[in-house]
């Protein structure tokens, strides 16, 4: 991840998210569905990319933001 980057992520029980570099939490939600809307919003404001990761700590999906920020060339 680059720097200030934000990761959703699965820890204790809770889905949180994290700036890169940052090694705790800024925010904490009972669900998955809640913490990514969070960490989509935090990318949205730092114009950085959101690495959801799935329960078992694998990257699920990768969004930049803005998307004109994307060096792919692919859609979606």
């Amino acid at each position: 991840m680059s720097k200030g980057d934000i990761e959703t992520y699965h820890e204790d029980g809770q889905w949180k998210n994290r700036p890169e570099g940052n090694q705790r939490a800024s925010g904490t939600h009972e669900t998955k569905a809640e913490a990514v809307a969070a960490g989509r919003q935090t990318a949205v404001r730092r114009d950085a990319e959101h690495v959801i990761k799935k329960q078992d700590g694998t990257i699920g999906e990768k969004n930049t933001y803005p998307r004109s920020r994307d060096p792919r060339e692919i859609e979606g």
